[in-house]
């Protein structure tokens, strides 16, 4: 059976989630899944970690503190939030917003790779180390953060060619002077990366 539109085939990602009962204990204390919000057909995904308090009472991702940050980062660089697509590896609120643990990520991560499967981005944005890792098992983010690279993702029946950045995740950034103006720089890199992907494909 086919289904029409991207947004069809990622309504049903969000409902295997649930039926595949994912991070069962996880999702026993949240008050929802957290799947992800924007436009399907965009070619930027933001890849974060987990939700957060603010996430978890609305359902959506990045509408906390970070997520304002967020905003007015996509607004320095004229793109409107509504314009890509954002999400998280892990879709339920850890405990006390505790990091996500290895296992937690590894159940989740065939949803996400269905997720950019579906999509088909040209850039791939993770936002902190948890999410970075994911693409690139050995990131270290003090080293890798704003450095653009070519990776395949492998799919079960599929190969797709992205362009993967590794970022600071915009909470970690707000503590933190220095770090925060070293994120807002490399998110200023974004519409370059784009640009040259375009017209060069020499992004290594």
């Amino acid at each position: 059976m086919s289904f029409s539109t991207k947004a069809d085939q990622l309504a049903l990602v969000k409902e295997s989630i649930i039926k595949d009962r994912i991070c069962s204990e996880l999702a026993a204390g949240s008050k929802q899944l957290v799947f992800g919000s924007g436009d399907p057909d965009s070619e930027i995904v933001f890849v974060g970690e987990a939700p957060g308090k603010k996430e978890d009472e609305s359902g959506l991702p990045f509408v906390g503190r970070a997520g304002n940050f967020l905003n007015q980062m996509l607004e320095l660089i004229a793109l409107d939030r509504s314009k890509v697509y954002i999400t998280n590896i892990v879709k339920y609120r850890p405990p006390n917003n505790r990091d996500p643990l290895p296992e937690e990520k590894r159940e989740f991560l065939p949803y996400l790779q269905r997720q950019l499967e579906i999509i088909r981005p040209r850039l791939v944005v993770a936002l902190g180390r948890h999410a970075g890792s994911c693409f690139m098992p050995h990131l270290i983010i003090g080293q890798d953060h704003g450095k653009a690279k070519r990776i395949a993702l492998n799919f079960s029946d599929s190969e797709l060619k992205i362009v993967f950045l590794p970022l600071f995740h915009p909470a970690a950034a707000l503590y933190n002077g220095s770090m925060k103006q070293t994120l807002i720089d490399d998110f200023m890199l974004i519409p370059k990366i784009m640009e040259l992907d375009i017209l060069t494909k020499k992004i290594k």
